[in-house]
C-alpha cells in the first residue's frame, strides 16, 4: 500500500446500512498487470449488501471469511490515473469502466476515489453515455449477457455440476421476471436484441419504461401471478430467483429452460426433468473483453441503462437504504466529484 490516502466507504463489522463509514483509506498502490482508475461513479449491486450484512442468507459454511475493514463494491466508471509498466492498450486519461475482481469477496474495493483494476477486466467506457450510466452497467449487463448470450469464461460453476449454456433466442418467447431491476431491464433488451418475443413481469409502475425498452407484453404481478397466465414459453429468466422460482416450470413448454439468476433455495421436485426443462444458472465473472463488446451496444443506444437514483459516495448509507426498500427501476449509482 502507498502512504497516500483517499476517501472510501468501508465497513468495520457486518450489519445494516449504518455500518457504512465514509472515511480516509490507503490509496491503492499499482501492481503489475493493473491500472489505477480515478473513479467518477460506482454502480451498486445486490452482492454489495450481501457482503455488508455478512452473507446472512447463506449457510454458515458458505460464508466467506474476510478481514476488516472492507471497501464494498465492484462496478466503476472513471479515468485512468496511471498504468503499470507492463500494460498496453490503456494510458492515463482514458475513460474506462469495469466490474472489478468479481468473484473475489472483499477484493473489489469500488466504493472509493481510486481503484486498482486488473487490465484484463477493464474496457474503454462507451463514449455515448456518461460515467453514471456506464458505472450502472457492468455487473447487471454482464449477468444478463453471460446467462443469455455467451458465458465468456471457463470458471467452474459453483452452483451446478455442468457449465451453464445459453439457449438460442431468435424467434423464441422469453419471459423476464423482475424485469424492472438491474439485471431484468437488461435481460429484456438482450432478449429483444437477439430476436425473441419478450414478456416482462414487474409491478405496474414500471410498465411504460419496460415497453419502451422493447417488451412485447407486460404482466403486473401485483394483479396477476405470472405463472397463472403465461404458457408455452421457451425461456424464463427469473431475475428475482430464490425459493419461488419453481413456479415458472408450469409456464414452459417441453424442452424449455428456466434460468434463475439467484438459484439458491430452489428445490427441484423432479418436475423439471419430467418436462425435459433445463434449469441452469451461472455466477457472473469479470470480463474486459465482454465489456468492450457491450460498450458498442451501449454507445449507440442499442442497449440503454435506466437509472433509479444517484447519491454522492459520502451518502452510501442512504443508497443502501433506498435499495432495501426494493422496487428499484434500473440501477442505483454513487457519484464521486460529479
Amino acid at each position: 500500500m502507498s502512504n497516500e490516502t483517499m476517501k472510501a466507504v468501508r465497513i468495520h463489522a457486518f450489519g445494516s446500512p449504518d455500518v457504512l463509514q465514509y472515511e480516509d483509506a490507503p490509496k491503492p498502490a499499482l501492481q503489475p498487470g493493473e491500472v489505477l482508475v480515478r473513479v467518477h461513479a460506482i454502480g451498486i449491486n445486490p452482492p454489495d449488501w450481501y457482503l455488508r450484512d455478512g452473507y446472512r442468507a447463506l449457510p454458515p459454511e458458505w460464508r466467506p471469511q474476510v478481514d476488516f475493514p472492507i471497501i464494498l463494491g465492484t462496478d466503476i466508471s472513471g479515468v485512468v490515473e496511471a498504468v503499470a509498466e507492463d500494460i498496453e492498450g490503456f494510458s492515463a486519461g482514458d475513460e474506462v469502466y469495469s466490474m472489478v475482481r468479481f468473484f473475489s469477496v472483499g477484493e473489489s474495493k469500488a466504493y472509493a476515489e481510486y481503484v486498482s483494476v486488473p487490465a484484463s477486466e477493464l474496457a474503454k467506457k462507451p463514449a455515448g453515455i456518461d460515467h453514471i450510466h456506464a458505472a450502472a452497467a457492468p455487473m447487471s449487463l454482464l449477468t444478463a449477457w453471460q446467462f443469455m448470450v455467451a458465458l465468456g469464461h471457463s470458471e467452474p460453476n459453483p452452483l451446478q455440476a455442468s457449465p451453464h449454456q445459453p439457449v438460442p433466442l431468435q424467434g423464441k418467447t422469453v419471459l423476464v421476471n423482475g424485469a424492472a431491476g438491474g439485471v431484468g431491464h437488461f435481460a429484456v433488451q438482450v432478449a429483444k436484441l437477439k430476436g425473441a418475443r419478450v414478456i416482462a413481469v414487474a409491478s405496474g409502475k414500471h410498465e411504460t419504461i419496460l415497453r419502451d425498452l422493447g417488451a412485447d407484453e407486460f404482466i403486473d404481478y401485483t394483479k396477476t401471478p405470472p405463472e397463472d397466465v403465461a404458457r408455452d414459453l421457451d425461456l424464463v429468466v427469473d431475475a428475482v430467483g430464490g425459493p419461488t422460482t419453481g413456479r415458472f416450470l408450469q409456464t414452459l413448454k417441453r424442452g424449455g429452460a428456466l434460468f434463475p439468476v439467484y438459484p439458491l433455495g430452489f428445490a427441484d421436485t423432479g418436475e423439471a426433468e419430467k418436462r425435459s426443462i433445463t434449469v441452469s444458472a451461472t455466477q457472473v465473472r469479470s470480463s474486459g473483453a465482454q465489456l468492450t463488446e457491450l460498450a458498442r451496444l451501449l454507445d449507440d443506444g442499442t442497449i440503454r441503462v435506466v437509472i433509479d437514483s444517484t447519491y454522492p459516495l459520502a451518502n452510501a448509507r442512504q443508497a443502501h437504504e433506498r435499495a432495501a426498500k426494493g422496487h428499484i427501476q434500473g440501477k442505483i449509482v454513487l457519484t464521486v466529484g460529479l
